[in-house]
């Protein structure tokens, strides 16, 4: 699965797309069955919410897609997130901002 984590901007063709932290949590629980190969997040998805809970979430229940990648505009999110995932994912996970 390829999940694209915005408010805002649509997913790129063939993406599933989760607007909230939420959504995101349950498309990758709902897809359990299916390889996570593939994860692009904003950081603000409008509101008080961010993709926070999410990256949170990923670390506490270790579940890592092969690549994130970190698209959003907002300097202080991007750094929180990638170095979040720098820090917790395993080595075979790539990440890019």
């Amino acid at each position: 699965m390829h999940l694209w984590v915005d408010d805002l901007r649509p997913a790129p063709a063939g993406w599933v797309w989760a607007k909230t932290s939420r959504a995101a949590i349950v498309e990758i629980e709902h897809d359990a069955n299916e390889p996570f190969t593939e994860l692009s997040l904003d950081h603000d998805l409008g509101g008080d919410d961010t993709t926070r809970p999410l990256m949170l979430w990923m670390i506490e229940y270790d579940i890592w897609p092969d690549h994130i990648h970190v698209h959003t505009a907002n300097p202080v999110g991007r750094d929180w997130l990638f170095g979040m995932a720098e820090r917790y994912s395993p080595s075979s996970t790539t990440i890019s901002k």
